[in-house]
C-alpha cells in the first residue's frame, strides 16, 4: 500500500504583505468606507480584514441590529471627525501588513488610538440592540469599557441578557467556564437597577450558568430592602441613556430626600 505523506508549502512573507499592502485604502472590493478629519478624506476597506485584526473594530462594524441570514450589514460611510488621516492611514496599513513605517509624529498619536476607540465606543453606545455576532465577538476589556458607559441606549434587562449570551459563546470558543470568562464585565451590570421581580428571574437563571457572583445579587436585594443604594457602588445605580424607568429608581438617586 502506498504510504500518503504531506508537505506544508511556505511562501515569501515579504511578497504576501506587498499584495496586502496592495488592498490599502483601495476602492476595488471594498465593503466600508471612512469619512477621516476636517479634510473630509475617504478612505477605503475590507470588513473582513478590520474585523479579524482588531476589536475595536470588529464591535464597530458587527451592525446595531440582529442582520437577517445573506444580508451585508451597514457599509458607512463612518465619520471619524477628530482623526488624523495619515494617522488612520498608518493604522489601517499596520492592520493589513502586520507593519507600518512611523514618524515621529505618527507614533505618539497612534500608540494611543484614543479618538478611534471613542469613536468605536460611541457607535456601540447608539445601538439599540446588542445582541449580534459582532458584540458576542468582543474581548471581555473592551467589553467591560462599553459596559462603563452611561450611554448605552440599551435597558439593563437586555444587557444583562446580552452579556449573558456573550459569556456562553466565550465559553465554548475559549474551553474555560461561565463565571471565569464573564468575571470582568458582569462586575458592570448595574443589578440594582432591575425590578424585584425582574432580580428574581434573574436569581432563578443564575442557579444554571453561576454567571453572576451570588454576592452581586445579594447587593442589588439589600439595595430594594433598603430603599437606597447603600453598600452599592455609585456608578451601579445610575441609570444609563436607555434604561426604562422603574418605580424603586427614584430611591436610589443619592439627592433624593
Amino acid at each position: 500500500m502506498a504510504r500518503s505523506c504531506s508537505a506544508r508549502l511556505q511562501g515569501e512573507a515579504a511578497a504576501f504583505t506587498a499584495a496586502l499592502r496592495t488592498l490599502v485604502n483601495n476602492p476595488q472590493f471594498s465593503d466600508v468606507t471612512f469619512v477621516v478629519g476636517r479634510e473630509q478624506q475617504r478612505v477605503f476597506a475590507h470588513r473582513c480584514v478590520l474585523a479579524c485584526r482588531c476589536q475595536a473594530f470588529r464591535g464597530m462594524l458587527g451592525g446595531c441590529g440582529e442582520d437577517p441570514p445573506g444580508s451585508v450589514p451597514p457599509q458607512g460611510p463612518f465619520v471619524l471627525g477628530n482623526v488624523q488621516p495619515d494617522v488612520f492611514l498608518a493604522v489601517i496599513e499596520f492592520l493589513y501588513t502586520n507593519s507600518v513605517s512611523l514618524n515621529s509624529h505618527i507614533a505618539a498619536v497612534t500608540y494611543g488610538q484614543a479618538d478611534l476607540q471613542q469613536h468605536c465606543l460611541a457607535f456601540i453606545e447608539s445601538c439599540t440592540a446588542v445582541r449580534t455576532r459582532g458584540f458576542h465577538e468582543l474581548s471581555d476589556t473592551v467589553l467591560v469599557r462599553v459596559l462603563r458607559s452611561d450611554r448605552l441606549a440599551v435597558d439593563e434587562l437586555d444587557l444583562v441578557q446580552a452579556v449573558r449570551e456573550w459569556a456562553h459563546v466565550s465559553s465554548a470558543v475559549l474551553g474555560r467556564p461561565v463565571p471565569e470568562v464573564a468575571a470582568l464585565p458582569v462586575r458592570e451590570l448595574r443589578l440594582p437597577l432591575l425590578a424585584p421581580s425582574e432580580l428574581a428571574t434573574l436569581e432563578s437563571h443564575n442557579q444554571r450558568d453561576l454567571l453572576i457572583p451570588v454576592e452581586s445579587i445579594a447587593a442589588a436585594w439589600r439595595s430594594h430592602a433598603l430603599r437606597r443604594g447603600s453598600g452599592v457602588p455609585p456608578q451601579l445605580c445610575r441609570p444609563r441613556r436607555g434604561t426604562r424607568p422603574r418605580d424603586h429608581h427614584r430611591h436610589l438617586d443619592p439627592h433624593a430626600k
